[in-house]
């Protein structure tokens, strides 16, 4: 399902390399520490990144979720769930960043 790595994400890698490894370590660290599978977590993930607008980490957990067997349903309900919390504006948002990566996918 990942196609490839985005640009931005692989200038980032090339630029701070040992940065980017840490940083991929301590989430599959976190990801090892309990009982939640993957897709589950990656839901979970979904939702901080509508809670914080951050569209590439939309992006990103919404490929990874879509990689690990959500549905698009899965992908928007849980960016739904967060309407009281975040505001509609907020969910909006996030469901065309979702609707980004279903319709390339």
């Amino acid at each position: 399902m990942m196609k490839k790595i985005p640009a931005h994400y692989a200038k980032l890698k090339e630029r701070h390399g040992s940065l980017l490894e840490a940083v991929e370590t301590l989430g599959k660290a976190a990801k090892a520490a309990g009982p939640i599978d993957a897709m589950t977590a990656e839901l979970i993930q979904l939702a901080a990144a509508v809670a914080i607008r951050s569209e590439g980490s939309v992006h990103s957990h919404t490929r990874r979720a879509l990689s690990h067997g959500a549905t698009p349903e899965q992908l928007r309900h849980a960016a739904i769930l967060l309407t009281s919390v975040v505001g509609f504006p907020a969910v909006a948002a996030a469901l065309t960043w979702i609707d980004d990566v279903i319709e390339d996918a």
